[in-house]
């Protein structure tokens, strides 16, 4: 029986995934001006992933910077997802996606290609254990939406295993 805001991932509770590691993408800065002069607050955005196959984000807000940083951690494990990889390290096929304003497209490569993205799409590629990939990022360059959208395509991938079981066909 599961325990209410318990989070599962394949059956298995993200709390049993071992080696999770947070990446920090961007701590925005905002102010509040008060009779007193400003008041500051941080918005810390953060990726999570154990670098095999298992990634989500976290945002989290605060007055101080390393409160910010402590919540987007926590809510980073608690949305984690699985991405299907190759044997290769690469994703199994092109996919797009799109989140607000930003759009991003992902390419499998070849071997020893690397990572070629932006520092937001980036870190999200190497939590997920993504080796080697080409992307493009289009529109916004916000760091949060740009998570958002590069976590929205990986979400639409699919391996052959899983199609040809949607499909009905043995492989």
């Amino acid at each position: 029986m599961a325990m209410k805001g318990m989070r599962y991932i394949d059956g298995v509770e993200a709390q049993d995934i071992q080696g999770i590691t947070e990446t920090l993408v961007k701590v925005n800065r905002s102010a509040a001006v008060v009779k007193g002069g400003r008041r500051f607050s941080f918005a810390a955005l953060s990726v999570s992933g154990n670098k095999a196959g298992v990634v989500g984000y976290g945002f989290g807000k605060s007055r101080q910077v390393p409160g910010a940083i402590e919540k987007a951690a926590r809510d980073g494990r608690k949305h984690l997802m699985r991405v299907p990889l190759t044997s290769s390290g690469t994703i199994p096929h092109t996919v797009e996606g799109f989140f607000s304003a930003s759009k991003v497209r992902l390419l499998p490569a070849s071997p020893g290609t690397g990572i070629i993205a932006c520092p937001s799409v980036r870190a999200v590629c190497e939590q997920a254990g993504i080796k080697d990939i080409l992307t493009k990022a289009y529109g916004s360059p916000n760091p949060v939406n740009l998570v958002k959208a590069t976590l929205a395509a990986l979400a639409e991938l699919r391996t052959p295993e899983r199609v040809a079981e949607l499909r009905g066909v043995k492989l």
